[in-house]
């Protein structure tokens, strides 16, 4: 059973993440479902993504994404429960969009499985590393989010015509689930879990080497 203290964790973190997680997907994948050019979706999650982030950062961290989740909890900024209370209650937000929207905007393989799994890898270490670089410098959320959110918008628009270039295990799991492309989902788990825990091992290697 689940104790007292991690049920309040889930309802106050969890929630804030689903509801940010549900934001990004809606308006991102909504973009996609509405049939926008390929510049016009990678702004729609650059921008929903910043937005997110001045608006929930200051609760939750506004991760909206479990491979970030995941890396600050393996750089130790985050605890096992605020971990899986920001993880569950991102992957409930991000399906409950995927089931609003019908499905519409699953992450889809326009390239050879080598290529997805090298390239979701590398661009989800290069959107943790842009986060690491820009909160060792501010604790400011408008920096921050702009940052992120132009990394976001950046990768998406050069990666997205050969992976939907995902970065988010999240973004995945809720259209993919609902429109029925779900057997590719854990690859995106895996692939974007490795990139994002990539970007912290180097942070740290970094840092010690200056040291």
């Amino acid at each position: 059973m689940f104790s007292i203290q991690f049920v309040e964790t889930m309802w106050k973190r969890g929630g804030i993440e689903a509801a940010g997680t549900f934001m990004m997907v809606f308006v991102g994948c909504g973009s996609v479902a509405m049939e926008r050019s390929s510049l016009e979706i990678s702004l729609a999650f650059g921008a929903i993504v910043a937005l997110v982030i001045i608006g929930i950062g200051r609760w939750s961290g506004a991760h909206i994404n479990p491979a970030v989740s995941i890396a600050f909890w393996y750089r130790g900024n985050l605890s096992t429960n605020d971990t899986m209370a920001h993880v569950l209650g991102q992957l409930v937000g991000a399906l409950f969009a995927g089931v609003l929207l019908n499905g519409a905007g699953p992450t889809v393989r326009n390239t050879t499985w080598v290529n997805l799994i090298g390239i979701e890898i590398l661009i989800t270490f290069l959107l943790m590393a842009s986060i690491l670089w820009i909160i060792r410098r501010t604790e400011q959320w408008v920096p921050i989010a702009l940052v992120v959110g132009s990394t976001v918008a950046a990768l998406a628009f050069v990666f997205g015509k050969y992976t939907g270039a995902s970065m988010n295990p999240a973004r995945t799991f809720g259209p993919n689930l609902v429109s029925g492309d779900g057997l590719i989902i854990p690859v995106y788990f895996v692939c974007t879990i490795i990139g994002a825990l990539l970007a912290v091992a180097v942070e740290r290697i970094i840092a010690s080497t200056s040291e």
